[in-house]
């Protein structure tokens, strides 16, 4: 055999060998995953995102509905402070004494036989 046949057999050779090598390339870089795995995991990502979502507008509402809470004590114990006050001053007005100071500024007589004590 001459030089040049053998040169063309290694080339031959050369080219076989690298075409398996590609075949092997092809073989390794299919995937870790089957597409149903996939699949589920994306479905799970999602739910998870759902959930989170959900959990923090249901927390937001809880807060707004507290503070909508705290509102509202807050003004019942004003009205109460008011209606304590209030519930003083009728007291103060309608005691005896002022009672008796007004009808002798407007001309009434104090007489023990017409006065009735109501409570």
């Amino acid at each position: 055999m001459s030089n040049l046949a053998r040169k063309m057999q290694q080339d031959q050779y050369q080219q076989q060998e690298e075409k398996q090598s590609v075949k092997k390339v092809i073989k390794q870089t299919k995937s870790l995953l089957s597409p149903g795995e996939k699949i589920l995991g994306i479905a799970f990502v999602v739910i998870i995102c759902i959930g989170g979502v959900k959990i923090v507008s249901n927390q937001s509402e809880i807060y707004q509905v507290n503070k909508d809470i705290q509102v509202a004590e807050s003004s019942i114990n004003s009205l109460e402070k008011s209606n304590k006050e209030l519930d003083t001053q009728v007291k103060d007005l309608s005691s005896f004494e002022r009672l008796r100071k007004v009808a002798g500024k407007l001309g009434l007589d104090f007489s023990k036989d017409n006065v009735k004590v109501v409570h």
